[in-house]
């Protein structure tokens, strides 16, 4: 760790304020320079933790930056990742307040639902498509407690991989789905399509980011323990919404979710 334990209880702080006061702060990357990898990942930790005391829980993980436009924008080559609590779920169909939010994007997901443990460092595609119970059509609302969305690698890590809000579809076993790789999605917003993509897309293959998070959460003595969430990374480019605006994304196979920000 390249900060100090009060300079990152600093950047925990700056970042609580942003949230709670939807006040968006400049870059912690400028105001603390020695800011590392670590760190980062120490922040997010702290303002879960204390999130966790206010009496949240964890209901699963999100996977970021599984798109290679994205790794090379911030200048790395693997994903990063963040919790999603039960105070972030949305049902579908539901409105939501744009107002909560500093500048929200959406991203069309494939939501895993786990029937059993997923512990690295050793997990494989194979093993996370053992371990699924049922998919489903999802909504990660992404949102940056950084000014203008100015982030590199740190700031969106300290600030929970940009993470906001989930909102699921109806759940498919996974038997009935016979290739997550081949799931495609249109994302509707305002009635427009803006965007398509695939499973392909994440990763070439959305367990494979499963895989990826499990391996990488052992280094925090984590184990993706089942009923567990996780959004393995967007399938299509995430666009900025506002107040007014329906989002709506329709996968073949899974079928479709929507959201309203009003």
């Amino acid at each position: 760790m390249a900060l100090t334990a009060p300079e990152r209880g600093e950047a925990a702080r700056l970042l609580r304020h942003a949230e709670h006061h939807v006040a968006p702060i400049d870059p912690l990357s400028a105001l603390l320079p020695g800011l590392d990898l670590t760190d980062a990942y120490a922040v997010q930790q702290d303002n879960i933790a204390r999130r966790l005391a206010d009496g949240a829980t964890v209901v699963g993980h999100k996977v970021g930056l599984t798109a290679t436009a994205m790794r090379q924008l911030l200048g790395v080559d693997e994903p990063d990742f963040g919790h999603l609590l039960d105070d972030m779920v949305h049902r579908d169909g539901s409105a939501v307040l744009a107002a909560r939010y500093c500048a929200p994007r959406v991203e069309p997901e494939i939501c895993f639902r786990l029937a059993r443990p997923l512990c690295g460092p050793e997990v494989t595609v194979e093993d996370v498509l053992e371990a699924t119970e049922a998919v489903a059509p999802a909504l990660e609302i992404v949102d940056s407690r950084i000014r203008d969305w100015r982030i590199a690698l740190v700031d969106t890590v300290a600030d929970n991989a940009s993470s906001a809000g989930l909102v699921c579809g109806p759940w498919t076993p996974l038997e009935d789905v016979s290739d997550l790789a081949g799931v495609t999605v249109d994302l509707i917003v305002g009635g427009e399509r803006v965007a398509t993509g695939s499973g392909k897309d994440v990763l070439g293959h959305p367990a494979a980011a499963v895989a990826w998070l499990a391996n990488t959460l052992a280094a925090f003595g984590t184990t993706l323990e089942p009923g567990r969430l996780v959004l393995p990374g967007a399938m299509t480019t995430a666009p900025s919404v506002s107040a007014g605006q329906q989002v709506e994304a329709r996968f073949s196979s899974l079928g479709e979710v929507s959201v309203t920000f009003v």
